[in-house]
């Protein structure tokens, strides 16, 4: 039984203090105080909000990994503030065993890194726990992402119901933002957060706001271009009929005129492509351009990366598939393919 309810609880009748039921109400009302952990975690977050500019969706995914983080912590009654390089270790060993996924982990370990970084810089603690810790081995998971000819198959069907006959608006709209999410390589929140000012379809570029607000121009396609011309002209006008003041400016409309969501995107998406994505559209474009000869430097300006670092993944992946193309076409490839076989 918790204080207040013991205070509700005790036999004097009510009769020699008429005040005490309105005392007792007035206990309870009290907040709870803040554990050291969540007053240190809502500054964080406050700091990444306010000083660092990031974006809500981030600040939320941050204090999602921070408060497991800090669950773990005091279930040994242990603090963010005193937190050692073995419960940090410890960590990440309890995401493995729990089958969470090497990037995940890879992410929350960044994660735990910014949180002490900020921690050192404003001198509440003197050593950061996590300067020695190594990412998991195989966090660098390549990205996954479509075929050329996978894409072009699930574009040209959604092009064909976009000139059908009998096309609704919905149809030029799926056909607009999977031109878009292809030719510009976005992330969905990107996407969702566009507003019709943001194009510029006469000089084939979209004004993007990425992570940290951070804003860049990005060229799209003539098959981009003309998908959504087309969406403007004939599909949302219709869909903007009945969309309220707050989503009347957004670019792409639900059939109620409202804005779409992330989750909306990624069920059309699935719905065109059944083992597809939208990040996985994001990292198909990536892909393709390297390997069609796009240096590093175009393509982090194109995605919004701050690191090329994160970029240079990429030019794994189009290694791999041409060494692929290699071993399926070249002569000497294949016949050492046979041997193999051979003596197996």
């Amino acid at each position: 039984m918790s204080r207040v309810e013991q205070l509700g609880s005790q036999p004097d009748g009510g009769t020699a203090r008429r005040s005490s039921g309105n005392d007792n109400e007035h206990v309870s009302r009290l907040p709870k105080p803040e554990s050291r952990n969540a007053v240190l975690l809502r500054e964080y977050i406050a700091y990444l909000r306010v000083d660092k500019g990031l974006r809500p969706l981030t600040c939320a995914a941050y204090e999602s990994d921070l408060s497991m983080f800090c669950e773990v912590l005091e279930a040994s009654s242990s603090l963010l503030a005193t937190a050692s390089q073995a419960d940090v270790a410890g960590f990440l060993e309890h995401l493995k065993k729990h089958g969470v996924e090497a990037r995940s982990i890879a992410r929350k370990l960044s994660c735990l890194r910014g949180f002490y970084r900020w921690m050192l810089l404003d001198k509440r603690i003197g050593h950061d726990p996590t300067v020695n810790l190594e990412s998991p081995s195989t966090w660098k998971v390549l990205p996954k992402s479509l075929a050329e000819s996978e894409v072009t198959a699930m574009l040209d069907r959604t092009s064909l119901a976009a000139v059908h006959p009998q096309h609704d608006a919905t149809a030029l709209r799926d056909n607009a933002i999977l031109e878009l999410l292809y030719a510009a390589g976005l992330r969905v929140s990107e996407l969702t957060d566009l507003g019709v000012a943001d194009l510029s379809l006469d000089e084939g570029r979209v004004l993007v706001r990425g992570k940290g607000d951070k804003e860049r121009v990005v060229p799209i396609g003539i098959s981009a271009v003309r998908a959504l011309s087309e969406y403007l002209q004939n599909g949302r006008p219709e869909l903007a009929r009945t969309s309220r003041k707050s989503d009347a400016l957004r670019l792409f409309l639900s059939i109620r005129g409202h804005a779409l969501t992330r989750q909306w995107i990624w069920q059309l998406v699935k719905s065109a492509e059944s083992h597809a994505s939208p990040h996985m559209l994001r990292h198909s474009c990536a892909t393709h351009m390297v390997e069609h000869g796009a240096d590093l430097r175009t393509v982090q300006t194109l995605l919004g990366h701050a690191d090329i670092a994160t970029t240079q993944v990429y030019t794994h992946v189009a290694l791999g598939r041409l060494k692929a193309v290699h071993r399926e076409h070249h002569p000497r490839a294949r016949r050492a393919d046979a041997q193999a076989d051979e003596q197996s």
